[in-house]
């Protein structure tokens, strides 16, 4: 085998140059790790009260299993079969198709500017939870005393209590990528996962106590079968998919390519996409349970105040604990929460970048986590610790979500599926050592069901963006922060992948069984 690392290093193993797991175990640890999200905790309740509370399930699972798992295989396929990052693996498969990569680690990078931020806010408020800190007030104290926030535009006014947080969390997060895949993200994904298993399974216990509770969840998990015939909440339940296992975008392409050869991808991909459900299933019990405690002790219906997103963290939960019983415990296990959700999914997010850069350019692990770490973390401190970063960080990640994620998901399984005619041979390649025998319906759920659901959103999407703004930002926000933070991570793409792959990488098959 022809060693990816160029002469330098010639003849060493591969998991020597690049990094592995130590065991599928930590592989699976991992991938949940970067799966269990922000999202799964602030977004899947709110998604699924909204769209047919317990009639929502069927959907749910039936996007499960026609597009997220089979998506989710499909990124294991290409980094377990063509060992690298995302830019790799997709010149493996096509020479004309790294551009593909490039644009997924584009997005990465975008993610994690922002995405860090966010983290920054939960750990704070981890904090201020121990004192209540934001009054009888959340809402006007976190716009206004806490990010200081004016009105929408861009400043450089710095808000020092969100930049020494951010300044933690990555410093935090570069130690963790500086020490390599076992020991750093491995490592991380051993203790952080259990943590957070452990805190959020005992804010769901104390959270099913609370007077209202039951109000809570007879809102959530009443069935609402009428609204099986919306084709809205079928495209609702795909997009909640499809965000909450991390697939389409590079991570579990690069964290695949860790897995050593006989790994059993398949049956991996289904703990994992079951785990990432059943987490959603224990957050939606846990939120409604705190919500309808709210609405009763407002004198108010949950639908007053169920919300998702920020205000669902950072205005509903902290109202939530001023009025509880042992509310300081419900605010320490839920922004806790919070904080290892998020680290584990930034740190994927920050993997996929660093991954790629040390294949293209023959880096050391530790000088591709400062070149790639320390601008990242400039322009995230730069962007998202002043008073206008809430209004930037809204606008990136709407348009990332949807013009970024979904279109390249959409772009690579087309390509994967009929340029490239792919599918035959990575499902050949999983089911030599899968215990989930990848057959025709896997093929057809990639080439047609999928795509064909995924641009239908798409296209709803985009519909909805051009025929009103957005939150009603200015057009030059717009402009900028949304379509022009789309556009430009497709153009870096196809720059960064004119330059040369560094000497003595493969990337055509070294072994007539097509194997790196």
């Amino acid at each position: 085998m022809t060693s990816p690392s160029g002469p330098a290093d010639a003849g060493a193993p591969e998991s020597a140059v690049r990094g592995a797991f130590s065991s599928r175990r930590v592989f699976i640890l991992a991938a949940i790790g970067s799966a269990v999200g922000l999202g799964n905790i602030w977004r899947f309740p709110y998604v699924a009260y909204e769209n047919g509370g317990g009639a929502f399930v069927l959907p749910y699972l039936v996007a499960l299993l026609v597009a997220g798992l089979p998506f989710l295989l499909l990124d294991y396929a290409l980094g377990h079969k063509y060992r690298g990052s995302a830019p790799l693996s997709f010149a493996r498969a096509g020479r004309r198709t790294e551009p593909i990569g490039w644009w997924q680690v584009g997005i990465c990078f975008v993610i994690a500017v922002y995405y860090a931020a966010v983290i920054a806010w939960a750990l704070r408020y981890t904090f201020f939870s121990a004192g209540r800190s934001w009054g009888d007030d959340p809402q006007g104290f976190f716009f206004g005393s806490f990010l200081k926030a004016g009105d929408p535009g861009v400043s450089a006014d710095l808000v020092p209590g969100v930049a020494l947080p951010l300044l933690a969390v990555w410093v935090v997060v570069l130690v963790v990528m500086a020490l390599g895949v076992e020991k750093g993200i491995g490592a991380t994904a051993v203790v952080f996962m259990p943590l957070l298993i452990l805190a959020f399974l005992a804010l769901v216990v104390r959270a099913l106590f609370l007077d209202g509770a039951g109000a809570g969840l007879d809102a959530l998990f009443s069935p609402h079968w009428s609204a099986l015939t919306d084709t809205g909440v079928w495209a609702a339940a795909f997009g909640q998919i499809f965000f909450s296992l991390s697939v389409g975008f590079g991570i579990m392409i690069t964290y695949a390519s860790y897995v050593g050869r006989r790994t059993d991808m398949t049956g991996s991909g289904l703990v994992v996409g079951l785990s990432n459900s059943s987490f959603e299933l224990l957050a939606g019990i846990g939120v409604f349970s705190a919500l309808g405690f709210m609405a009763q002790a407002g004198g108010v219906s949950v639908d007053e105040v169920a919300s998702d997103g920020i205000g669902l963290a950072f205005i509903a939960f902290p109202a939530i604990i001023n009025e509880a019983p042992g509310g300081t415990v419900i605010g320490l296990l839920f922004f806790g929460s919070l904080v290892f959700a998020g680290i584990t999914s930034l740190i994927s997010v920050i993997e996929v970048v660093i991954s790629a850069v040390r294949d293209k350019f023959e880096t050391a692990r530790l000088t591709a986590t400062l070149a790639v770490g320390v601008p990242t973390a400039v322009l995230s401190l730069a962007m998202f610790s002043t008073t206008s970063g809430i209004y930037v960080l809204d606008i990136v990640d709407h348009f990332i979500n949807r013009f970024g994620i979904l279109l390249v998901a959409v772009v690579s399984m087309l390509v994967l599926a009929w340029a490239l005619r792919a599918l035959p041979e990575l499902a050949g390649h999983l089911n030599r050592s899968g215990s989930l025998p990848l057959g025709v319906w896997w093929r057809v759920m990639l080439a047609f069901v999928t795509p064909a659901v995924l641009t239908f959103i798409l296209v709803q999407e985009l519909w909805d963006a051009v025929s009103e703004p957005y939150e009603g930002y200015p057009g030059w926000m717009l402009g900028l922060f949304g379509w022009g933070v789309s556009a430009a991570v497709v153009v870096a793409a196809f720059v960064i992948a004119t330059i040369r792959w560094r000497d003595g990488t493969p990337l055509v098959p070294a072994e007539e069984g097509g194997e790196f």
